[in-house]
């Protein structure tokens, strides 16, 4: 009988981690997770959306409440820029508050229900694997940090030039003598590898792991009547301690990208 059950709570933890992939290719690496992108997509909209109808709303004159938040929140993103990047904030500061509005809505994605999203999903768009949260998906949090790893190179070679940016690969910081020209590059690509993996693995760990103990919870709560009342007390805590936690990786994952952007600018 508890074997029985422990395969029961591996095959309910394993089904909600399944993804909805589609394999374009042979190779696994060609393989698109369908979950993730829908619903990146469908919050980078409403993320963008909700942007838009604040910005269409704004007046000059006394600002109402949705107004006065949002300002606040752009004036603080803007205080976060200002005191890490020093040049030009005119694309920095509204790529910094798009990246955090994103990622905190992906991440509020596991304050849902996962049976009753479940549920919805199977009876409704009939698709019996599919994992709601997009930052728990390693693959979703790579693509970001990839992105923001591409937005440093092209500043690297927007500030210094292409000339620039290649010499302080192979000439710093060590020295320009050419016996030194293969360990500053390594070096350096070192440096250019663990900034996407840490940047990356850090929202993907803390995502990752909050739905683990969500689903954790459903299995304890489904054993018993007392499993069911404890699950619901420490569900409860955890849902509290986990919107710090969304709220929080959302706003390192933000600071990471403009420290990152922001070294781009400066020499070594």
């Amino acid at each position: 009988m508890a074997a029985e059950k422990e395969l029961n709570a591996t095959s309910y933890i394993q089904h909600h981690l399944s993804f909805s992939a589609q394999s374009v290719g042979d190779h696994p690496f060609w393989t698109l997770y369908v979950d993730s992108l829908v619903t990146g997509a469908v919050l980078g909209i409403v993320a963008t959306a909700l942007m838009w109808w604040v910005a269409r709303g704004a007046t000059s004159g006394v600002p109402g409440k949705r107004q006065a938040f949002v300002e606040l929140l752009f004036g603080f993103v803007d205080d976060q820029v200002k005191g890490i990047f020093h040049g030009k904030r005119d694309f920095i500061a509204p790529t910094a508050l798009t990246v955090f509005v994103w990622v905190l809505l992906m991440n509020a994605m596991d304050f849902l229900p996962a049976d009753i999203m479940a549920w919805i999903l199977t009876n409704v768009f009939h698709q019996h694997e599919f994992r709601i949260v997009p930052t728990a998906d390693v693959n979703t949090t790579f693509a970001l940090s990839l992105s923001v790893l591409l937005l440093m190179i092209y500043f690297s070679i927007a500030v210094k030039g292409l000339g620039g940016w290649i010499h302080e690969l192979f000439c710093a910081p060590f020295g320009s003598h050419p016996a030194l020209w293969l360990f500053n590059f390594l070096f350096n690509l070192v440096e250019y590898i663990s900034k996407p993996l840490s940047h990356s693995l850090r929202l993907y760990g803390n995502m990752y792991a909050g739905e683990i103990i969500f689903l954790l919870l459903w299995v304890w709560a489904a054993t018993s009547l007392s499993g069911a009342f404890f699950a619901i007390i420490l569900g409860v805590g955890w849902s509290i301690f986990h919107i710090l936690i969304v709220v929080l990786q959302a706003y390192i994952f933000m600071m990471l990208t403009i420290v990152y952007i922001s070294m781009a600018h400066e020499s070594h």
